[in-house]
């Protein structure tokens, strides 16, 4: 069955398709010639759970977005202090491919522009393993392979599957990777990093070549925004004072010269490469993997800053958003059995009835001010128990704010129908569902009516409530005769003679 955030995603999608702009990196041939109208945004939460519509199967190359784990890697290898020493941290306000370095220290600006990338890489190349003057690729080849092998395994660690790198791209770019040359050679000049731009270049063109999906990027978004623990797998793969250090020079380098329009637009660290991916992170939260091939003319996915754009305006995600989310929006959660019985009179049938199927009432306490990431742990548990349940409670006595997005998901929940539906039973007594601080709010948006559930104040009229639709859906009706009389030799078998 599908999610109400899948359906959201769904509406995302049908936003974006129609946007026709942009090209394909044409400069590297391989790429040429993938479909332009591929599309895919995924999504993962906090406990590592994956949203996700489109071609979100579709494998691409990762491209510059490898810049941000390999340079997450040579902190982790080589030490900051290491790292700090040859690529700086400042925005560069130029292009991705720019042949520039700081003008005083001669070090590249930052990791997220190839200069800075291939030092990054050139670190991993460990300068006591490696020959003083290479001089061919025989000499060097085992070193790289080496230095790729635990590339890819922190990608793959990352990303929660063994990932791999794809042969065609690696030949095409290296094929067309002048530039890159140029400025290798430029920071060997410079004194930048060991002299063997060639092998720095081979290296950098590989971890550039591996595939993904939009999943594998919203996974290793998630990774970051959890302090550098895969939430899928439980692995370490960065310490949290790296993840930190990573998704802060994401957020002011990772989208080139427009990094400032999209930190006051968008408001979330994230990186992009000439594939047509983008990986975005909410810090503590979620990881967002989106992919589009087409690119506007910083080489960003067209499609895909307008899906990460709406995303983070419609559920909240903007990361300067304040907000005062509970930890724990799901208070409690049991079953009818709990709750005390409701002050009303009942026929034996059904309270005997009602003490043998109370179970079938579940109950949601929330607490808190709800927002996306809180909601959408809700609407995964409720939507876990409409196979266990005849009526579902969720108690808001305690909720202070919803979000407007957070309000359209919880309405969406309680409008669902199917086969065995629950009956959902709203305590409410404060009226958060139905506030809105939205002027796009409309009826069909965010309301509910009777027909959608039974909304109460309190949790005594919820129990009074959610018993009424246990009897109700009895099997067999439970109400006494209305005028019993005692047996006579008339009332059974055949007709007094």
């Amino acid at each position: 069955m599908e999610s109400v955030v899948e359906r959201y995603l769904a509406r995302i999608e049908s936003g974006c398709l129609p946007l026709g702009a942009g090209v394909v990196a044409d400069y590297i041939p391989e790429l040429a010639r993938v479909d332009p109208d591929r599309f895919a945004v995924s999504l993962v939460v906090h406990d590592g759970h994956i949203y996700s519509v489109g071609d979100s199967d579709t494998q691409f190359t990762i491209q510059s977005i490898s810049k941000a784990l390999t340079y997450a890697l040579a902190l982790r290898e080589c030490g900051v202090d290491v790292v700090d020493a040859t690529i700086g941290v400042e925005p560069s306000g130029e292009a991705f491919n720019e042949i520039s370095v700081d003008h005083s220290t001669r070090r590249p600006r930052n990791p997220m522009i190839n200069a800075g990338a291939l030092t990054a890489a050139a670190l991993l190349i460990r300068p006591e393993t490696m020959p003083t003057a290479p001089t061919t690729r025989q000499e060097w080849a085992p070193h790289l392979d080496a230095a790729f092998a635990r590339i890819l395994d922190f990608y793959s660690g990352c990303a929660g599957r063994q990932l791999s790198m794809d042969a065609a791209v690696y030949r095409s770019e290296m094929a067309t990777g002048s530039r890159n040359r140029a400025i290798a050679y430029m920071l060997q000049s410079f004194g930048v990093f060991p002299p063997h731009p060639q092998a720095t270049v081979d290296l950098y063109v590989r971890q550039c070549s591996v595939r993904v999906t939009s999943d594998d990027l919203a996974v290793i978004g998630s990774t970051f925004a959890n302090g550098g623990v895969n939430p899928r797998t439980g692995r370490r793969m960065v310490d949290g004072q790296i993840a930190r250090r990573v998704l802060s020079v994401m957020t002011t380098c990772g989208m080139y010269d427009g990094a400032g329009d999209w930190v006051t637009s968008v408001g979330l660290p994230a990186k992009s490469g000439v594939g047509g991916g983008i990986l975005a992170v909410l810090p503590g939260q979620l990881g967002i993997g989106v992919f589009s091939p087409r690119l506007d003319e910083h080489g960003n996915s067209v499609r895909g800053v307008r899906a990460c754009r709406l995303l983070s305006e419609d559920l909240g995600l903007h990361m300067f958003t304040v907000a005062r989310e509970s930890r724990v929006t799901i208070r409690s959660v049991y079953d009818g059995r709990e709750l005390e019985s409701a002050d009303r009179q009942r026929t034996p049938r059904e309270a005997g009835y009602l003490r043998a199927h109370r179970e079938r009432i579940r109950v949601l306490e929330l607490q808190g001010d709800l927002t996306f990431s809180g909601v959408e742990s809700v609407v995964r548990r409720v939507e876990s128990l409409r196979e266990r349940a005849d009526v579902i409670v969720v108690d808001l006595s305690r909720v202070g704010v919803v979000d407007d997005v957070s309000r359209r998901l919880l309405v969406a929940v309680l409008r669902a129908r199917g086969d065995h539906a629950p009956q959902w039973v709203v305590v409410d007594p404060d009226g958060v569902l139905s506030r809105s601080s939205s002027s796009r709010r409309t009826a069909a948006d965010d309301s509910i009516d009777d027909g959608d559930a039974v909304i109460t104040s309190s949790i005594a009229e919820a129990a009074m409530a959610a018993e009424d639709v246990v009897i109700a859906r009895a099997d067999a009706p439970l109400s006494e005769p209305r005028h019993p009389h005692p047996a006579s030799p008339h009332t059974e078998g055949s007709p007094a003679q």
